[in-house]
């Protein structure tokens, strides 16, 4: 059952700051709550799934996973399976929404799109564009401010566009984010800087027709497109590489590996131990690997158990925490930054 919070705080559970202070963080039940913050003049929304057993006394891991274009929270949270992941390993899974064209509507996949704006320049042509970034942040401090979070451990992951938005978020807040997973999307940004050389892990099908390995208009498995969807992606080795030497790893794989229609490149050492490892599945469509798909093959084309991305992405995320264990503050409302620290295992 979800739940929906007030952003009025019910602090019953107590962390303790390097400083020596004692700040209270809420307890609250295990399952989904819903959350909404203002930010840009518009009300941006989040859910959080809370797993069994957290009582705000000890810091946890927050794997934020994004939506693809066109989808929802919701919809992300059944496709990757990842509040079921959380109750497993203990951590907060949490889920945004982004905004579609026309805020004041209802979201729709064909008709009122929720877009992140990933950097890409492809939703808002003649509208004032959306400061995600600032959203995400917001979110962020939102989370570290009510609950127990272990600062070294936020990480993100999304799909398609969510992917993309991904890329984005992880370049402008390297210093919060400790590692980033991009499913089935593309890096927009250009030229591509990282204040922190973060980690990161891509998958991918090899054919996924909105995703092409080679590059190209994305179309759905009919071979329809729409000016939303038009513009024309990068070969997914361009963003794998562009975002290899951003953090200042070889260009050339580590290693190589292939089993059972999985191929795996690992690139690296970059800066600060920095890695990049790149999965592309065989035969997979524009759908998470081991997860469901809320569309038909005929448009995504196919899914495909040949890995559990969720999983793999976990694995991946538990080799890569942040290193200094303070996490980055930044105000919505005045723009300021600050450090909080929080106290982790």
């Amino acid at each position: 059952m979800m739940k929906s919070l007030s952003l009025l705080p019910l602090f019953m559970g107590v962390v303790t700051t390097s400083a020596g202070a004692t700040s209270l963080k809420e307890t609250v039940n295990p399952g989904d709550h819903n959350f909404t913050i203002k930010v840009g003049g518009l009300d941006r929304r989040f859910t959080v799934h809370v797993p069994p057993g957290y009582a705000g006394k000890t810091p946890v891991q927050v794997v934020v996973m994004l939506h693809g274009g066109g989808g929802t929270s919701q919809g992300a949270a059944t496709e990757t399976g990842w509040g079921a992941k959380a109750d497993k390993e203990g951590f907060l899974a949490v889920f945004p929404n982004a905004t579609p064209p026309d805020p004041t509507k209802p979201g729709s996949f064909g008709r009122n799109p929720q877009l992140w704006n990933d950097g890409s320049e492809r939703f808002y042509q003649g509208q004032n564009k959306v400061d995600d970034v600032g959203f995400l942040n917001a979110m962020l401090d939102e989370l570290i401010a009510r609950f127990a979070v272990d600062a070294r451990r936020i990480f993100f992951t999304g799909f398609s566009n969510g992917a993309s938005m991904t890329f984005r978020f992880g370049a402008n807040a390297s210093k919060r984010v400790a590692a980033i997973a991009p499913v089935a999307g593309a890096c927009w940004l250009e030229p591509l800087k990282v204040e922190r050389s973060i980690s990161m892990c891509y998958i991918t099908g090899t054919a996924d027709p909105l995703n092409l390995i080679e590059g190209g208009v994305p179309k759905l498995g009919t071979g329809a497109s729409d000016k939303v969807r038009a513009k024309a992606k990068p070969p997914v080795r361009d963003s794998i590489l562009k975002w290899a030497r951003a953090v200042g790893c070889p260009t050339t794989p580590k290693t190589t590996s292939e089993a059972n229609g999985v191929r795996t490149e690992t690139y690296g050492p970059g800066r600060d131990g920095a890695e990049v490892v790149y999965i592309a599945v065989e035969q997979l469509g524009h759908t998470w690997a081991g997860g469901r798909s809320l569309l038909p093959e005929f448009m995504v084309g196919k899914r495909s158990d040949k890995i559990k991305a969720t999983d793999v992405i976990w694995e991946f995320f538990q080799k890569h925490a942040h290193g200094q264990g303070r996490a980055t503050l930044l105000s919505p409302q005045t723009g300021e930054r600050g450090d909080r620290s929080v106290a982790a295992p």
